[in-house]
């Protein structure tokens, strides 16, 4: 199966500041790309743990006895790992996103490029699909999650027209859907306009922004004193909860102050945003948009 080249690949592990003997997790597993390059650098006695949803990721499970794949979601990192006997890891590494492999997969649904049916599904077991969302979200439901997750300013004419259409006759395909929105698909900004529709959808049939929420705020308990979190997000509604939930410990309003106005949060950067070079983006175009960003735990 045809997965993408790691984006970010040496600057990502590089940021884990990996320990020979230490224990790790990938919680986005798929080809295994970023787990080969950990494991390169780990000892005999180390452990790497990889997570991944996606019955597709079990076919590129690794022969390695340091290395073991868990097929779940990673909102539930700890309750697994504590499963397998480990409560505190020296490191954690997401690359958030969709994989090309689920992007090229046509009945997966995920892309505007092939006709498939709506599915978007990440884990195949789930119960919501795109084609439910589609066919029985209300029309002021839709226009809150294509306003919220695709940050579209015509949100509500968009769900007004989708409402309308589906009482005539089932849209059920991604190009149905390209053909019902036609109308607010100018030319120029026809690719970017669906895009950010199928974001919005995918967001909401995967939960995404409240799993990388769940996921986030484990880490103060899960990495060990000075334990390293890596994560490479690739649109700016993950990428802000990222860089919020490092620098206040929180997702909204404001950490307590002491008597000196300084906020005490578990974690702290390490170093700069980390962008992918021209090179690395005309090899691979899903780095264009990609952004990563190094935690540790304060001591």
């Amino acid at each position: 199966m045809k997965y993408h080249s790691p984006v970010l690949l040496k600057e990502s592990v590089d940021a884990l500041a990996i320990k020979a003997d230490g224990i790790y997790v990938d919680v986005t597993f798929g080809g295994g790309g970023h787990s080969k390059e950990i494991l390169s650098r780990l000892g005999e006695n180390g452990r790497l743990f990889g997570f991944d949803q996606d019955p597709d990721a079990l076919a590129n499970v690794i022969d390695d006895a340091r290395f073991t794949l868990i097929p779940e979601n990673f909102r539930y990192i700890s309750r697994f790992l504590r499963f397998h006997g480990v409560k505190k890891v020296d490191g954690v590494l997401a690359d958030l996103g969709v994989s090309s492999h689920q992007f090229d997969e046509a009945e997966r649904g995920f892309s505007i490029r092939f006709d498939g049916n709506l599915d978007m599904r990440m884990n195949q077991k789930s119960k919501i699909s795109a084609k439910q969302i589609i066919g029985s979200y209300s029309e002021e439901k839709l226009a809150e999650i294509l306003f919220l997750y695709g940050e579209l300013r015509n949100s509500r004419n968009i769900a007004k027209t989708i409402v309308e259409k589906r009482q005539e006759e089932k849209i059920e395909t991604s190009f149905q859907l390209r053909e019902v929105l036609q109308k607010y698909l100018p030319n120029a900004k026809e690719h970017k306009i669906l895009a950010q529709i199928f974001q919005a959808i995918r967001i909401e049939v995967n939960e995404e922004l409240d799993v990388l929420k769940e996921f986030l705020e484990q880490m103060p308990n899960l990495l060990k004193e000075e334990g390293r979190l890596s994560v490479i997000s690739y649109h700016s509604l993950e990428d802000r909860l990222v860089k919020r939930f490092i620098r206040m410990g929180m997702f909204n309003g404001e950490p307590e102050k002491d008597v000196f106005g300084n906020i005490d949060v578990p974690m702290q950067k390490v170093g700069k945003l980390i962008i992918p070079n021209q090179e690395e983006i005309s090899v691979n175009n899903r780095a264009r948009s990609a952004k990563l960003r190094i935690a540790t735990l304060k001591k």
